[in-house]
């Protein structure tokens, strides 16, 4: 094995010096920045290797430019190509462009449009195809050899790997002391390739802990198969990192170098998107918050105390609009939120008396329609402070109460649709009235208002999300008999908040009432 291990070592060393003479042509020593939250929260030494900081937002550039830097001068005549789903697209486009080499990018047509633009801005032809990376790869092979363009692969490749290692130059060069782990997020695996061939080379002892999405988790089933692996189905929500199968050369070093690879759910990588974010005031992609995902999961396993402890932010190009699902996300993959569903019987004031037994938490969503004249189904969010622990007090305790009540927590249907679906027409109702409210957002809010509303009216529609904002917004239904509206106004008038009546909205006429 030693054998081995020196031989592998003898044939990237020289590799890896070369690559760091050359590419910081282009790239940046990105910056290792202590994570004070983080470290405080896992009882450990926590640092992020920003390579988010690079000018294409991803250590991608390392890699590609590497490789085309060493192009002969018909090869750089003839034009390069690459498929990527965005990271390494914009590495290649940016390091031909720095060489007046002409460029196409095959791209998937699931790529976040932010990573189409940059690529584009980069003045590299894009043709979008197929829906997964491996689909991309295919066409741009076949166009490479249409077109007589020389084919700069992702990962799998000797130079390469090598630009990626210079990442792990860097850190060992940022590192006063030695790293107990060093948490790299892997797709194709050129990047924990390179990390751990320089690492290994020169800190043994460190260990090199890779981290997956387990809906493209390639190298993952590589290394327990001992061989590579063709995954059936590929998940892309962390598209920079959804591979179908690793990479020849890569496997065979990581098989070798790599202590471990670890799967991540989207809930826990929505989490570790907020942790970064709370540390850096900076959004990594879902692939660049894989390795923090990573050693959150690992800390908790090992129970690991003041160790110190390296996560690589590979990459920050997330679409704005993916934003509020990843936020939306990150509250349940911490444990700081429950959705529940339960039943409570169809009469005034009961509303009231939900909340009261929901005890003094914050409600963050609450969610109903009204159904028949007897039973009433509520799909409510609650704010955790214990994480799974006080969920399972808070259920036990619901069910003494005699609430027929489930956890829909980890219910995908539910997380992505479903909390979004709840109402629908109904036909049976009459004398509803629809008012939109607004009151501070504070703890206890949502209760304070439900009691000074008290039981004189039935609430037949109910909508509210805690956004983080000054003030909850309360879409409601109200049934008022046409003989009490007078009455009921000068109810209105009398809560002292903002509210204006929405019974002629057009989407309420569509849609609900």
């Amino acid at each position: 094995m030693r054998a081995i291990l020196l031989r592998m070592f003898a044939e990237y060393q020289p590799l890896i010096q070369a690559a760091a003479a050359r590419v910081y042509d282009v790239a940046r020593c990105s910056a290792l920045d202590y994570a004070v939250q983080a470290s405080q929260a896992l009882d450990n030494r926590v640092w992020l290797k920003r390579e988010d900081q690079q000018s294409v937002f991803s250590y991608k550039l390392r890699g590609a430019y590497n490789l085309i830097a060493t192009l002969d001068d018909a090869q750089r005549r003839n034009g390069v190509i690459a498929a990527s789903a965005g990271n390494h697209a914009q590495g290649v486009a940016l390091a031909a462009a720095r060489m007046n080499i002409s460029a196409t990018i095959v791209m998937p047509k699931t790529a976040p449009e932010i990573k189409v633009n940059a690529v584009r801005r980069l003045q590299a032809r894009v043709a979008l195809h197929g829906n997964t990376y491996d689909e991309a790869r295919l066409h741009a092979e076949q166009l490479a050899a249409d077109e007589g363009r020389t084919f700069i692969p992702p990962y799998d490749h000797p130079l390469v790997i090598a630009g990626q290692a210079t990442v792990g130059v860097e850190l060992l060069q940022q590192c006063e002391q030695q790293a107990h782990c060093i948490f790299v997020p892997v797709g194709g695996g050129g990047l924990i390739a390179g990390i751990a061939l320089h690492v290994k080379a020169h800190s043994p002892d460190t260990l090199i802990i890779g981290v997956e999405h387990d809906g493209a988790a390639s190298m993952y089933r590589a290394l327990q198969a001992g061989t590579r692996v063709a995954l059936n189905h590929v998940d892309i929500f962390a598209d920079g990192a959804a591979v179908r199968q690793a990479g020849e050369e890569t496997f065979r070093i990581c098989r070798e170098l790599v202590d471990e690879v670890l799967t991540v759910n989207v809930d826990e990588i929505c989490a570790a998107v907020k942790d970064i974010y709370e540390d850096t005031r900076s959004i990594p992609e879902p692939a660049g918050a894989l390795a923090l995902t990573g050693l959150k999961q690992y800390v908790q396993r090992e129970q690991l105390r003041d160790k110190r402890l390296v996560a690589i932010v590979s990459g920050a190009n997330v679409n704005f609009d993916r934003l509020r699902h990843i936020a939306e996300l990150s509250a349940l993959g911490e444990q700081r939120e429950a959705l529940l569903c339960t039943t409570i019987a169809e009469r005034p004031g009961s509303f009231r008396t939900l909340c009261h037994d929901l005890g003094a938490r914050q409600i963050t969503e609450f969610n109903y329609r009204y159904c028949d004249s007897e039973v009433a189904r509520i799909f409510v969010g609650v704010q955790l402070r214990h994480g799974i622990r006080e969920k399972d007090q808070l259920l036990a305790n619901l069910r003494d109460k005699g609430y027929q009540v489930t956890d829909l927590s980890n219910d995908e249907v539910a997380k992505m649709h479903i909390r979004y679906m709840v109402g629908g027409h109904a036909p049976a109702l009459s004398d509803e009235l629809l008012y939109r409210f607004e009151f501070p957002e504070r703890s206890g809010a949502l209760l304070h208002f439900l009691t000074q509303l008290s039981s004189r009216w039935n609430i037949s529609l109910f909508h509210y999300r805690n956004h983080g904002a000054a003030y909850g917004r309360v879409l409601m239904g109200i049934q008022v008999p046409p003989q009490l509206t007078g009455e009921f106004q000068q109810f209105l008038d009398g809560l002292g908040i903002k509210y204006s009546e929405e019974t002629n909205n057009p989407a309420y006429r569509l849609f609900l009432s």
